[in-house]
């Protein structure tokens, strides 16, 4: 049995800076060992913790899919010692990798089904790993929205994934920002939960939504959900509550009788409703 808290080795192969701001950077690893890759079996929506020697490790979402080969790849905000250390490394960098962590989205409940994903900021990660899984397993699925702002224009993540996937037409993309004085912008200007407010479907047995970005973001987009008559058990939130272990050992991430890393991050609606208001 591979030890829960012994790192795989990987390789940086590449890193691409998302945003204007340069805080927010996409990083491209590959298992030194094959037998290594194998093992790391993920779903859509799992996290895992990044390692490095002497600084320590960050949990993160997994931003690759799991349809997408020999590598794998998260995007992370510079907000900390081990962040700050990780956008100073290199490509051919050695580090470490734990995992994968925690659930993933309900993936066989979902097919078959409309999917609604409403994102926003850094958080758009592992709704990218979703993205790409859903467009690769296409005929699983039915009607695909997507609803993901961040503040300005140059802060969206994936910003030729968003053109694409745009482009592709089999997927219902609503970018939005803040707000923008780019005489050029020609998509959304409003808050993630107003624009889900016109451009999410009603709710139906047969959809599902999706919800990941800041809790504030969550709050607002909530009664939106409510108002469009989403049930609470087709309501996906994916947490971001402070996390170390990622195993459910230290219980930092205690939310009633549950862990977030470990029970988590993804719940229904209808699972939060029954955990005390954290």
């Amino acid at each position: 049995m591979q030890n829960p808290y012994l790192p795989y080795p990987v390789r940086i192969d590449e890193i691409i800076t998302e945003t204007e701001d340069k805080n927010l950077k996409t990083f491209k690893f590959v298992f030194l060992n094959p037998e290594d890759e194998e093992k790391f079996s993920y779903q859509a929506g799992q996290f895992a913790e990044l390692s490095i020697t002497g600084k320590g490790e960050i949990p993160i979402g997994i931003a690759s899919s799991p349809t997408e080969k020999g590598f794998v790849k998260f995007t992370v905000n510079k907000t900390g010692l081990v962040t700050e250390y990780l956008h100073n490394m290199k490509a051919g960098d050695i580090m470490g990798i734990r995992g994968p962590l925690g659930n993933s989205y309900p993936w066989e409940t979902l097919e078959g089904k409309n999917v609604v994903i409403i994102g926003g900021g850094f958080a758009f990660t592992t709704l990218r790993s979703s993205i790409v899984y859903m467009l690769e397993n296409r005929d699983k699925f039915g009607e695909i929205n997507v609803i993901y702002g961040a503040r300005s224009p140059g802060l969206l993540l994936y910003q030729d994934e968003l053109k694409a996937w745009e482009a592709a037409g089999d997927i219902k993309m609503h970018i939005t920002v803040d707000a923008t004085d780019d005489p050029d912008w020609k998509y959304n200007v409003g808050f993630v939960p107003n624009i889900a407010a016109e451009k999410a479907p009603p709710a139906d047995d047969n959809t599902y939504a999706i919800v990941c970005g800041p809790p504030i973001m969550i709050k607002f987009t909530q009664p939106v959900l409510d108002k469009l008559g989403y049930a609470h058990d087709h309501i996906i939130n994916s947490l971001e509550k402070r996390m170390k272990c990622g195993i459910g050992i230290c219980g930092r991430c205690n939310l009633g009788d549950k862990f977030v890393c470990k029970d988590g991050p993804v719940f229904t609606l209808k699972e939060l409703n029954a955990l005390p208001n954290e």
